[in-house]
């Protein structure tokens, strides 16, 4: 099985871990995450980037998922997940996201 993709390779956004980007933008939210690591098969939350806030995509700083959603579902990098993953296994939230609070 051949590696997966994180954003920041698909997006080519220099915005990962030492980055061609990060001195002048900073690393990004989703490559920084530690708590989403392996969730679609991503290093961090390189494969879960749409559930994470303040990730740069389109030229400007993201907000939360709920503000983001429809950009982000349309996003090829969005559906290139979705569709390796497949219907059971795609996770749309973050593992943090989906814990019950009591």
């Amino acid at each position: 099985m051949s590696r997966k993709l994180n954003c920041w390779e698909f997006q080519m956004c220099g915005r990962e871990k030492n980055g061609c980007k990060t001195k002048e933008m900073g690393v990004c939210p989703a490559a920084d995450d530690s708590c989403s690591e392996g969730t679609n098969g991503g290093t961090n939350a390189g494969r879960i980037c749409w559930a994470v806030a303040g990730t740069f995509c389109g030229g400007q700083v993201q907000g939360t998922f709920a503000e983001k959603k429809l950009s982000c579902m349309t996003c090829e990098f969005f559906k290139l997940v979705e569709e390796e993953e497949g219907v059971g296994k795609f996770k749309i939230l973050s593992p943090h996201q989906n814990a019950v609070k009591k």
